[in-house]
């Protein structure tokens, strides 16, 4: 669709604003790393066949899917991948990826330039890509117009959109309709028919959740420290993890703690804030409301009836292979949950509160099958967890169930990884490709 003198005003305002914003995003702690790539004074960004837009952590494991995906068909010649990210999580992520994928697929990673049009512009056309992926809900519109302008297709895949955020884009339908996407392949039947009101002229698909190629229900898949957080552990009590748990539901989260060592004198509790700067914050709610705790970082057995509080990162896994029962945060309050899919990779049934809209894409099949437990409050998290601690299912009965599960809805990497070679990656290198005028 061309883009109409109302839009191109639009987009104008929108740099704008953007330029007015960068001083103070400067002072950001986190956007000060790779300020120089974000704002493109290290330097123009490399050549590459396709340019994947991945916003931070998950996104990045996406995109190393697909792009494995990619390098195992056969229509597809050896190619060039640039993966771009907004967090420093993301970018570790791609550069293990590049290690991983080496012999396969030249991947680059960069910080995402900030989408001033005119920046956009400029990266485009140093990339000179046949494709560029954006991943689950990068709409942006300065690498949208810009790739309409140049002819390239931008591709939305493992596509989400919330009511939230289409009555949001819906408020400027022309605007965004004037720089469409290519191809859209959503990861629903909701999703695609939100993209289809947004974008009517753009090709709107149906695809698998690439997330579920990435789950792993092999024992000890994770390979994680199990052995010394087991030392810690006394032998015979009951393990109970409070993992991720948010801010906004703290004041719940408390409550569950206490109610737990009142029913499960015995029992220890590992709790695990899903923000490491959260943990003063916890030390100070445990010792005002009088629960005994240890912190983790200290390395203290724990003593039965008390509170391991965790101030060490990445040990979340290992609790979870370790816990007779656990509930997994963000889901108390309305903050779409936590990813409650981890535990069951160790045989353990996860029990959520009332908000998943982060997960949706799971199915509700999930809870109907029991698989995972899904409470409507606090009260109902906590009869669940003393209930699953009391009589802990068989772990591997609980992995075969959701290996099952997931084993029906996997194949959205190959599905993606074809549109994208139908959609010309397969044809002759970068380097022997004249640039787009």
């Amino acid at each position: 669709m061309r883009q109409s003198l109302g839009a191109r005003l639009m987009l104008g305002i929108y740099g704008l604003a953007w330029r007015a914003a960068l001083p103070g995003l400067r002072r950001n702690k986190r956007l000060r790393q790779g300020w120089r790539q974000r704002t493109l004074a290290a330097g123009p960004l490399p050549k590459a066949d396709v340019w994947i837009q991945a916003a931070s952590g998950g996104e990045a494991y996406l995109a190393w899917e697909l792009l494995s995906a990619l390098s195992h068909r056969d229509d597809v010649e050896p190619f060039s991948a640039l993966c771009t990210t907004f967090t420093s999580q993301g970018l570790g992520i791609l550069e293990r990826a590049a290690t991983a994928l080496a012999g396969r697929v030249a991947l680059t990673s960069a910080y995402v330039p900030f989408d001033l049009p005119g920046h956009m512009t400029r990266a485009l056309s140093s990339i000179d890509p046949r494709a560029v992926v954006l991943l689950e809900t990068e709409l942006w519109p300065g690498l949208l117009s810009a790739c309409q302008r140049r002819g390239v297709p931008a591709m939305v895949i493992n596509a989400r959109m919330t009511e939230k955020s289409l009555a949001g884009y819906m408020r400027l339908p022309g605007f965004w309709r004037s720089f469409s996407p290519t191809r859209v392949l959503a990861v629903s039947e909701a999703d695609a028919a939100r993209f289809t009101t947004l974008f009517p002229e753009t090709k709107v698909e149906r695809m698998s959740n690439i997330k579920f190629d990435r789950l792993n229900f092999t024992p000890g898949a994770g390979k994680e420290p199990e052995a010394a957080l087991a030392g810690l552990l006394p032998e015979g009590a009951p393990f109970i993890v409070l993992g991720s748990v948010r801010r906004r539901e703290e004041t719940q989260a408390l409550r569950i703690v206490g109610k737990l060592l009142e029913r499960l004198p015995g029992a220890v509790i590992g709790l695990f804030p899903r923000h490491m700067e959260r943990v003063h914050a916890w030390r100070t709610m445990l010792t005002d409301a009088g629960v005994p705790f240890s912190m983790r970082g200290e390395g203290q057995p724990a003593t039965p009836g008390s509170v391991v509080l965790w101030d060490v990162f990445g040990e979340q896994a290992a609790a979870f292979a370790l816990c007779r029962a656990c509930f997994v945060g963000g889901s108390l309050a309305d903050l779409g949950g936590q990813n409650f899919l981890e535990p069951l990779a160790h045989g353990v049934t996860p029990v959520i509160g009332p908000s998943w809209s982060n997960f949706t894409w799971v199915g509700e099949e999930i809870f109907e099958a029991g698989i995972v437990r899904r409470e409507q409050d606090g009260q109902g998290v906590l009869d669940a967890l003393c209930a699953l601690a009391s009589d802990a299912p068989d772990r591997e009965a609980v992995r075969e169930r959701a290996r099952a599960y997931a084993a029906t809805r996997r194949g959205g990497s190959d599905a993606a990884a074809a549109v994208l070679a139908a959609g010309g990656l397969g044809a002759s290198p970068v380097a022997e490709r004249p640039v787009c005028g």
